[in-house]
């Protein structure tokens, strides 16, 4: 890995060997992982990680645990998530590192932390990988937050231990990642109730914290570690994870970090500074393709399927922490589509197969990651491209997408194909496919694109059925796709943000959508309001001893 340009640059590449805060343990069926953050072990100076309270790179390190576990541990069916510390299980994120942080790191600290916890759902929901929240001491914010992620709570009944939402009264700002929309949503802790617990400093403990479903079992002392491994064994039990698999172990990601670009193996970006645009290059998988099981779990992480989407998942990371003022992603295929093709049919025909699963797994939430990424998504299907199938989903993903037109040149011209994936795995934060986001669920255009499903579509065709946005032949080409990004590049980028999140989801709401829209919508807004970071803003004076003053005008 070559040298980065900027001594700010946030690496999410790690491994257990260089946790600062996680403790990873096994036994059998059950992975352990407990909270221990270093306080002196902050990503930036300025600020001690007391209490397990946590930063981004402690979220990181949750981030790639749950991932060896996913990959490495395919024995493993529930993780127990508890504290290594006396009297604490975890204090939320830490106060004084959002009392320093740009309102941009806040927001893209969120984001991060939101989907690490949306992704233990989706294991939950997808691949039998259940997680028991054990709460062995106070529990507070982004810590409860945490929990409300897992399957089940267990808190302590020790009479001190509590979970609570402290930030309205306490720091003037949002619970950032989904707390209040859990509690409602997946708790259905009733309203009123909510409304005492998330403007409550001390929290809510023991029986109560039960009866209004804050957690669902209790344990005095001498019985939560009986009760922790009970609970934890009888949702092992009801998992399909195999327990006499070998695990594939995950490497460190190949890639050469120059001053405008990125480079993977599979994954290419490119930064035009002066435009403010990134261009994306994804390659498809080269050679022979592992397809039978046999083949597939000898490659193991070397299986490209699995190689690029976690290089595309850490290009997305890499770009949108560490590049905030390129605003504009084109995104490029390179390649032959029968090679995505074929890795299409082996992650279907295997597709009950736990690897494949986790695989698969993997780009449903890559691709959901990108969806929520707040940069402008313009696809760019030129000569030498592969939208086929899970490829095609990068397209299917975008705010526009442009198909050059070779009509005096077909054997040149690009081409589209839809697959059968498309219609199945890869669904959005909505809960639908992005076929059918596109088109609203309405039968007769869904009917029109199953129909040719398969076919290598033209940009003629690809355009009659509403696939691509434009297609443009090899006159207008570079004219009508310059003049598009350099006019999206002139905008605002805060309107920009607010008008594609409102048009990318245009389906259905869920709790997913509704944690990212609440996110966007009012953590946003409220984190840059004088009541939370003027100068006697809440976030600000915390710790210091003074009382926050407040505008106490209602807007």
């Amino acid at each position: 890995m070559t040298a980065t340009p900027s001594a700010d640059r946030v690496d999410y590449q790690t491994d257990p060997s260089r946790y600062h805060h996680w403790k990873l343990s096994f036994e059998g069926p059950v992975a352990t992982l407990a909270a221990d953050f270093d306080e002196n072990g902050g990503l930036r100076p300025g600020y001690k990680l007391k209490l397990n309270s946590y930063d981004l790179g402690v979220d990181i390190e949750l981030h790639d645990a749950v991932n060896r576990i996913r990959f490495e541990h395919p024995e493993v069916r529930t993780v127990v998530v508890t504290s290594a510390k006396d009297k604490v299980f975890c204090s939320g994120a830490n106060i004084f590192m959002l009392g320093v942080s740009s309102h941009a790191w806040k927001v893209n600290f969120c984001k991060f932390t939101n989907e690490t916890r949306n992704g233990l759902e989706d294991s939950s929901a997808h691949s039998g990988l259940k997680f028991l929240a054990a709460v062995n001491g106070a529990c507070a914010g982004g810590g409860y937050e945490l929990a409300l992620a897992c399957d089940e709570i267990v808190l302590v009944d020790d009479r001190s231990s509590a979970v609570s939402l402290p930030e309205v009264p306490l720091l003037g700002v949002l619970p950032g990642t989904g707390g209040l929309t859990r509690v409602t949503d997946k708790r259905k802790v009733r309203h009123d109730l909510a409304d005492i617990f998330c403007t409550t400093t001390e929290g809510v403990r023991g029986q109560k914290a039960r009866d209004w479903r804050l957690v669902d079992e209790i344990a005095k002392p001498a019985q939560f570690a009986a009760k922790v491994q009970e609970r934890a064994q009888q949702l092992a039990a009801a998992s399909d994870r195999p327990a006499g698999a070998r695990g594939v172990a995950l490497p460190a990601l190949a890639k050469a970090i120059e001053a405008d670009a990125l480079r993977y193996s599979h994954v290419t970006v490119t930064i035009d500074r002066a435009r403010r645009v990134a261009t994306w290059t994804v390659r498809a998988p080269q050679g022979a393709l592992a397809g039978d099981i046999a083949a597939i779990e000898a490659a193991g992480s070397a299986w490209q399927p699995l190689v690029i989407a976690r290089e595309l998942d850490d290009a997305i990371l890499e770009m949108r922490t560490n590049e905030p003022e390129i605003g504009t992603w084109l995104i490029r295929t390179e390649g032959d589509a029968a090679a995505v093709q074929a890795m299409d049919a082996a992650l279907q025909a295997h597709a009950a197969h736990w690897f494949v699963r986790e695989v698969t797994g993997l780009w449903r939430r890559t691709l959901s990651r990108l969806d929520v990424s707040s940069r402008s998504l313009f696809a760019l299907i030129d000569a030498g491209s592969c939208f086929a199938g899970t490829y095609l989903e990068l397209a299917l993903a975008c705010d526009r997408s442009y198909m050059l037109a070779l009509p005096d040149e077909p054997a040149r011209a690009p081409a589209i194909t839809v697959g059968a994936i498309n219609f199945g795995p890869y669904t959005m934060a909505t809960g639908q496919t992005r076929l059918a986001r596109r088109f609203y669920h309405e039968a007769a255009p869904l009917a029109a694109v199953k129909a040719k499903a398969g076919a290598a579509l033209d940009g003629e065709a690809a355009l009659a059925l509403g696939l691509v946005t434009s297609a443009p032949d090899d006159i207008d080409w570079a004219d009508e796709t310059r003049i598009a990004i350099e006019e999206r590049a002139s905008m605002s980028p805060d309107a920009l943000t607010g008008m594609e999140a409102n048009l990318r989801f245009n389906g259905p709401e869920t709790m997913t959508t509704r944690v990212f829209g609440r996110l966007t919508a009012w953590q946003n807004w409220i984190f840059q309001r004088p009541n939370a970071v003027g100068d006697k803003g809440a976030l600000k004076v915390y710790g210091s001893g003074q009382k926050a003053g407040f505008d106490w005008r209602r807007v």
